[in-house]
């Protein structure tokens, strides 16, 4: 019984923190933490995308700015910056 309602419970406040993620993003706020890429990061990043895979993009590039610098990006935030940089060429090629 003990188990269920934990289970109804974790499954509330999973709903309500989706909720307010959306609200956040509809007002304009960001999820997350501070962003680590810049465009100079961005053209290493696309002038290597057809030769080397994430992960050897990634050990190539180095944050400039903020409590991360001098670390290099996870190949998670290399993918994240060239899936945004395509869709806003998509979105720009478009209009």
């Amino acid at each position: 019984m003990l188990a269920a309602m934990s289970g109804m419970e974790r499954e509330y406040i999973r709903d309500r923190t989706l909720e307010g993620h959306e609200s956040a993003r509809k007002r304009g706020k960001t999820i997350g933490g501070a962003g680590v890429t810049d465009d100079d990061m961005l053209s290493m990043a696309l002038h290597l995308r057809d030769q080397e895979s994430l992960h050897d993009i990634a050990k190539r590039l180095v944050i400039t700015t903020g409590t991360k610098r001098s670390r290099h990006p996870s190949p998670a935030t290399v993918m994240r910056m060239l899936r945004e940089h395509d869709e806003q060429a998509a979105t720009a090629a478009r209009a």
